[in-house]
């Protein structure tokens, strides 16, 4: 008789140890591809809309049995603190594998690639948040007649070696 009771209660134990492993579980839909996306394309960004939006660059998306360009654009701030971390391929597996972009309290890696636009390939040079408020690099953002008012200038400079010759992209520009 005792060895049923104990037989049921590490039943019940282990019942109740699988639920909350069940309920962590994640679902992953990924996407491999055999040849490389294409270049990012040069492209003009859009104006800024207002204040709170943070530039989401576009990105290479693969359907149909091919690329697509997803444009970039203006996005709200989901909440405050959060930055855009966009998304990539990167090779592994045999394959391209895309990485999907998310929202975090800062820009996180991105595959090395430059979207331009604040987004240099090593992190966001675009803005950052501060009391609140986010403000804007205005050397790589686009705010036309748009009334920003938390905007400062920095310049951004990407070094690109290529056959042992440093090349200076500089971005300075005033709205």
């Amino acid at each position: 008789m005792r060895i049923i009771h104990s037989v049921r209660y590490l039943l019940l134990a282990a019942i109740l140890f699988a639920i909350p492993a069940a309920s962590f579980a994640q679902v992953a839909v990924g996407i491999s591809v055999g040849i490389a996306p294409p270049e990012i394309p040069v492209y003009e960004q859009p104006l800024c809309p207002g204040e709170g939006y943070i530039w989401t660059p576009g990105y290479w998306a693969y359907g149909d049995d091919d690329y697509y360009w997803v444009p970039g654009t203006w996005v709200l701030a989901p909440r405050v603190g959060v930055l855009w971390t966009p998304g990539y391929w990167g090779w592994g597996g045999g394959g391209y594998l895309w990485h999907a972009g998310y929202w975090g309290p800062h820009v996180g890696f991105y595959g090395g690639i430059n979207y331009g636009f604040g987004y240099g390939g090593i992190g966001f040079q675009g803005g950052f948040w501060d009391r609140g408020g986010f403000r804007y690099n205005r050397a790589v953002n686009n705010f036309g007649s748009t009334h920003i008012t938390n905007v400062y200038n920095r310049t951004v400079i990407n070094n690109t070696t290529i056959n042992n010759t440093t090349v200076n992209n500089v971005k300075n520009r005033y709205a």
